[in-house]
């Protein structure tokens, strides 16, 4: 990059947040998957108006420009295609207010989600999106890719929970949408346009997000089954019994035997899968009553042993095996491809059971854990690198995975976005049709098509070897 526009870009900032040497820019040049891919610079603005001038900047000379917050993604999301300047937003960090009378917070997008969290706790308020990454990942990343996590099968995901967004237009202009209401029926809803977007449509800087009261009780339980497929049974028939949990998780046997071998908790290894049952609401007795009802539907489909948590102490137990799984994972294999494929609730014991076929058809190791109260599963697909023909297996039983689930009713995504791992196949998940309004959305607000470039739509490669153009953190591309 030039040393004027370096200059010019310098200028936008305080001093010590241009970053381009090789040694400072390789910490901007992977997400949270196995892929890499270095940027030309990086830059940490403090304030919008200091993105907007960036992004002014980026415009006139047709630069890329990557959003980024913590870069915990697992789509590969904020990894650059070609180079260009990722925008680290990581410095603005600040939760601007709690409003308590309006119910809700304002918040600028490097805000970690954990914080943000425990913020509103303190004032008696509850933000109910959790991803599983909520220590590291950001509240600008969390509309980015509409997150979700497990209280979502209650609450709901980002998308419910976002009532204003500031964000920098592909032009450097600042468009202010929304605001501290909670019913908008003015106009198109343009708001939620840039909710999931994976920053392509423009880069979000700070969020109104509503709250909810915060839950005086919760009720966790566990339930453990000899067969996976009573499990999934167990997942329909609670979610058709009236009740709604706020959070339903499972665990498959080799996902069990893994966290185990990561915690010694006492898991039982024998199981082929286990329940992670809560209920939360203003009345101890009324949760308790739900979980109890959650937990003879367990009992009448053979459940194996059913524990109701008697105090935080152990309901934070139960969790904690929940918590490790993707820390565990880490310890089989070197790599994984950590899907989020969706399907309807009546299809989930069919789904598990594809993605155990398929795990038996490539010799691979794919456990499943995930959402299933809202039919979001976790098939992680554990593999190496190095080993070639190990990847071109990832490649198909990935492929057989999305498939299945679009069979199925259902789509790539609930919670991770498309980035570039799932992009090939958007159009056999949405159609043609829906892709090319999509595309004339992305070209009406990025003409120059330099916000994300190569996220999410399809490249026209098709989808055989569609692991081989990614770089990744091995040093080779695959295949």
């Amino acid at each position: 990059m030039e040393a004027t526009l370096v200059r010019e870009l310098r200028d936008t900032v305080d001093p010590g947040y241009v970053h381009d040497q090789p040694s400072e820019i390789i910490s901007y040049s992977y997400d949270g998957t196995f892929q890499q891919r270095r940027p030309d610079l990086a830059i940490s603005p403090a304030s919008t108006e200091e993105v907007a001038r960036i992004v002014q900047i980026a415009s006139r000379e047709r630069i890329p420009i990557i959003a980024r917050g913590a870069s915990s993604g697992l789509a590969g999301g904020t990894i650059p295609e070609s180079g260009g300047i990722i925008l680290n937003l990581a410095r603005m960090d600040r939760i601007l207010e709690i409003d308590a009378a309006n119910v809700c917070v304002v918040a600028q997008a490097g805000v970690v989600t954990l914080k943000l969290q425990q913020a509103v706790e303190k004032a008696g308020l509850c933000y109910p999106p959790d991803p599983a990454s909520s220590r590291q990942s950001t509240i600008g990343g969390n509309v980015a890719t509409n997150a979700g996590g497990p209280r979502c099968l209650k609450y709901g995901v980002t998308r419910d929970y976002v009532i204003g967004l500031t964000v920098v237009l592909a032009s450097g202009e600042i468009l202010r949408l929304g605001g501290k209401i909670t019913k908008n029926a003015t106009g198109y809803q343009l708001m939620q346009l840039f909710v999931g977007s994976e920053g392509t449509l423009g880069i979000v800087t700070e969020a109104i997000l509503k709250l909810a009261p915060l839950p005086r009780a919760r009720v966790t339980a566990v339930a453990t089954f000899p067969r996976l497929s009573a499990a999934s049974q167990a997942v329909s028939r609670i979610m058709g019994s009236g009740i709604l949990p706020a959070t339903l998780e499972l665990m498959d046997g080799t996902t069990i035997n893994v966290v185990e071998d990561f915690l010694h908790a006492g898991l039982p290894r024998e199981a082929e899968a286990l329940l992670l049952l809560e209920q939360d609401g203003g009345d101890e007795a009324v949760a308790r009553a739900d979980v109890e009802r959650m937990a003879e539907v367990c009992r009448s489909l053979g459940a194996a042993e059913v524990t109701i948590a008697a105090s935080a102490a152990e309901r934070d137990q139960l969790w904690a095996a929940r918590r490790a799984v993707s820390a565990a994972l880490g310890r089989l294999r070197p790599n994984k491809l950590g899907e989020d494929i969706v399907v309807p609730k009546t299809a989930i014991p069919e789904m598990i059971e594809a993605v155990r076929e398929i795990a038996n058809r490539y010799t691979l190791p794919i456990p499943v854990f995930g959402h299933a109260g809202d039919g979001n599963l976790h098939p992680n697909i554990l593999f190496d690198l190095r080993d070639l023909d190990e990847v071109r297996r990832v490649e198909s039983a990935a492929r057989d995975i999305f498939r299945t689930a679009i069979r199925l009713g259902g789509t790539l995504s609930g919670e991770h976005g498309i980035g570039t791992l799932k992009r090939e196949f958007l159009e056999e998940a949405q159609g043609s049709l829906a892709v090319q309004v999509s595309r004339s959305i992305k070209r009406a607000l990025d003409p120059e098509g330099l916000l994300n470039p190569g996220k999410v739509f399809p490249t026209g490669r098709g989808t055989d070897g569609f692991l081989a153009d990614l770089p990744t953190l091995a040093g080779a591309t695959p295949g």
